[in-house]
């Protein structure tokens, strides 16, 4: 069997793996659209609690990150992973109960969003740590592309079917919907054949002894340190134009609310492309150069966005260029760079790995959305996305510094793993 391919039983577990995930990530899409109009409309949510709603969910990673790498190595992931699953289904199923007996608040949604957000970490930074055992660590390149096809495919159908179930059924039901996928992803994993090796007990456990191996050890490994600060650049980058973006579109451009749709949509097209791609394009250029060189390539593109004007077609053509490129330059980075990161970590320290890094990354967010509504204030919204463009450029420095002598994975030294 080459390297390549996957038995017959491994395509089945990574089958049902990509079924499981199918269902989530829609109906992650499908409830992104449906819970803020719960708020908004059913609601009547101001501004501040919107805000706060939709911080909700991301603070999970600055609070339980780091714990929750350390608590994943210790145990098999996959009970987590379904557990993960079973209770966002379960706390989501709230919503429309809630909402049916006229007791629904907006702070029942924040409490709902904070503590699926806590799963959603378990879950991620598990299902990181367990697809290498599902399919090899020699696969896991093409095992995180297919799984990002899948999610992009949700970011492409999930938010026009989900405002169209909401204008159907309505926006509490349609929180039971992605109730309903997590059940069918949590059922997907029990169906995997694939036995989880047990971790080695390590004597008596030390959380802050084992958070600090996993800090200790990206902090030491060069190419790991790099890759975290080139995704935290780019997150910060993200959370700056998060904060303008729509403000640019609806505001300085005067686009309608449609035509910011598509716009958002074309974005997600180029995310689709890019996972589907990402195998063919890291086979033909090297599995360790295509981590920088694809934000090198479209990092550039990003700098169109700012020189959109309003009332010209050409000129907001720029704009989806700028996106388009944005993305695909993101998508391909973010496969490749946790491919690599799963192929050079140690399977028992994967979790704390993980973890790490996604709080490294999540933890510059906030700070960068924050950064951008100041900023946005004080020199105007198209001179952020200007900061926004020159980050994305400056961005790569770092992973391209720790890679660029080397064409593939396997041509790493001994040093890049943190052993030497």
């Amino acid at each position: 069997m080459s390297s390549g391919s996957l038995s017959f039983p491994s395509r089945h577990d990574f089958r049902l793996l990509l079924l499981g995930q199918a269902a989530s990530q829609l109906g992650t899409q499908v409830s992104g659209v449906a819970i803020p109009l719960l708020a908004v409309l059913t609601l009547q949510a101001s501004p501040l609690e919107v805000g706060v709603l939709s911080a909700s969910g991301a603070a999970a990673f600055a609070l339980v990150g780091l714990p929750a790498g350390a608590w994943l190595d210790r145990f098999r992931r996959r009970p987590i992973l379904v557990a993960s699953d079973l209770v966002r289904a379960v706390l989501l199923a709230t919503v429309p109960v809630a909402a049916a007996t006229d007791v629904l608040t907006v702070s029942h949604l924040v409490i709902v969003s904070l503590l699926t957000g806590v799963a959603r970490v378990f879950f991620d930074v598990g299902y990181q740590s367990y697809l290498p055992s599902v399919i090899g660590t020699d696969r896991v390149l093409a095992g995180n592309s297919a799984v990002e096809t899948v999610r992009a495919t949700g970011q492409v159908v999930g938010p026009g079917l989900g405002g169209w179930l909401v204008t159907l059924v309505g926006a509490a039901n349609v929180v039971l919907v992605q109730a309903l996928t997590f059940v069918v992803s949590a059922a997907s994993l029990l169906a995997i054949r694939a036995g989880e090796p047990r971790p080695a007990p390590a004597g008596r456990p030390r959380l802050r002894r084992e958070i600090g191996e996993g800090l200790a050890f990206v902090a030491r490994t060069r190419v790991l340190r790099a890759m975290a600060l080139t995704s935290a650049a780019c997150n910060f980058s993200f959370a700056l134009a998060s904060a303008v973006t729509f403000i640019f579109l609806s505001r300085t451009l005067g686009l309608p609310a449609t035509a910011v749709g598509a716009v958002v949509a074309a974005g997600s097209v180029t995310v689709l492309l890019g996972a589907a791609l990402t195998s063919r394009l890291a086979a033909r250029v090297g599995t360790a150069r295509i981590v920088w060189l694809a934000l090198v390539i479209t990092g550039p593109g990003t700098l169109l966005t700012p020189l959109a004007q309003p009332g010209s077609g050409w000129w907001v053509a720029l704009l989806v260029l700028g996106l388009g490129a944005g993305e695909l330059g993101q998508i391909v980075y973010a496969v490749t760079s946790v491919s690599l990161r799963q192929r050079l970590c140690p399977p028992r320290l994967l979790g704390r790995v993980s973890a790490t890094v996604r709080f490294v990354i999540m933890g510059s967010f906030p700070l960068g959305a924050l950064l951008g509504g100041v900023l946005g204030e004080l020199v105007g919204v198209r001179a952020t996305l200007w900061v926004c463009g020159i980050l994305v450029v400056l961005a790569p420095l770092p992973v391209w510094t720790a890679l660029r002598h080397h064409r593939d994975v396997e041509d790493l030294p001994r040093w890049t793993t943190g052993e030497g």
